[in-house]
């Protein structure tokens, strides 16, 4: 355990084995799977589809690791507390952590649940499509919940797709009850959908800052144009981010709002950890007292850097 005292920021998230393959546009199609979705999976079906596959590689992943991983690399002490089990993919993970210098504050044990997982199929306009085996990371509960590590860190960083099961909103519950300062990426828009309510009431009452993509946000307020979205930012008086793709970045703060163009001409190789490591960007700059111009210019030039190598890894 390293000194908790200088914390920066601890995430909270599903601690999920990326498991990468490349497929081609039929694989899709096959097996019922819509392009550039995250499908949750059961056990059975994952093995499924992993028995037809080659692995082209295993990295420790989930939404909120990547980004405390981006910010490890920026040279942030950052922490993580995800569950996962005592076998091998939990031990994958724990030593993919360690090697980019997070701070894991989770205690592995023999648990009945194997690690979750997500197969990312890779297709060549490199899109990429998710089945997700949770396993016991979907289980992550308040026990779970490090008090010290959040109390001492200046920021809590959590995802959407923590709010999917029962015990994790426990977990969730805990770790915004404790936190100096609380953020959450809203992970997708099935996921937006499926706690329209809940959510709107943690961005309007309960976070400081929001990171949403253009669909993810229109869903949550049922917007018809991107000028509601201003208009919805501009009353919030909490930090709203919303990453438009081609389109560039934006961040409303009170009645401002900045912009950040997109980077041209990059060779788009993969996906894969786009907003995750925009986040990271972003945060990077806020946590060291940068600007909220130059936190989104941080953050683009992150998801800049990601989407012209396969992964969620920029080193």
């Amino acid at each position: 355990m390293g000194d908790v005292s200088i914390m920066k920021v601890v995430g909270v998230g599903n601690a999920i084995v990326d498991v990468i393959c490349k497929v081609n546009d039929e694989f899709l199609v096959q097996n019922g799977l819509t392009k550039s979705t995250m499908k949750l999976v059961d056990e059975i079906e994952f093995k499924k589809l992993l028995s037809s596959l080659t692995i082209a590689e295993t990295v420790a992943g989930g939404s909120v690791a990547n980004t405390i991983v981006g910010l490890s690399q920026l040279g942030n002490n950052v922490s993580f507390i995800g569950k996962v089990n005592d076998d091998n993919l939990g031990n994958k993970y724990e030593e993919s952590l360690i090697k980019e210098k997070v701070t894991y504050f989770y205690k592995k044990r023999k648990e009945t649940i194997p690690t979750g997982t997500c197969l990312i199929l890779i297709t060549p306009d490199s899109e990429r499509t998710m089945c997700t085996f949770l396993g016991i990371a979907g289980k992550i509960n308040e026990q779970d919940i490090d008090e010290l590590a959040i109390k001492q860190s200046k920021l809590v960083f959590l995802e959407g797709y923590l709010w999917d099961e029962g015990e994790p909103k426990s977990a969730f519950s805990k770790a915004f009850k404790m936190a100096n300062r609380t953020a959450i990426s809203l992970s997708d828009k099935f996921c937006v959908e499926r706690h329209k309510e809940s959510f709107l009431d943690l961005v309007k009452n309960k976070l400081d800052i929001t990171f949403a993509n253009e669909q993810e946000i229109l869903h949550l307020i049922d917007a018809n144009s991107f000028a509601e979205v201003i208009e919805f930012g501009k009353n919030l008086g909490k930090l709203l981010i919303v990453t438009r793709s081609a389109k560039g970045s934006i961040a409303i703060f009170n009645n401002e709002v900045f912009e950040c163009e997109s980077q041209k001409n990059l060779k788009l190789v993969d996906l894969t950890g786009a907003g995750d490591l925009f986040a990271a960007g972003f945060l990077h700059g806020y946590i060291n007292e940068m600007s909220i111009q130059e936190s989104l210019e941080k953050g683009t030039e992150m998801a800049s850097k990601i989407i012209q190598k396969i992964g969620a890894r920029l080193n």
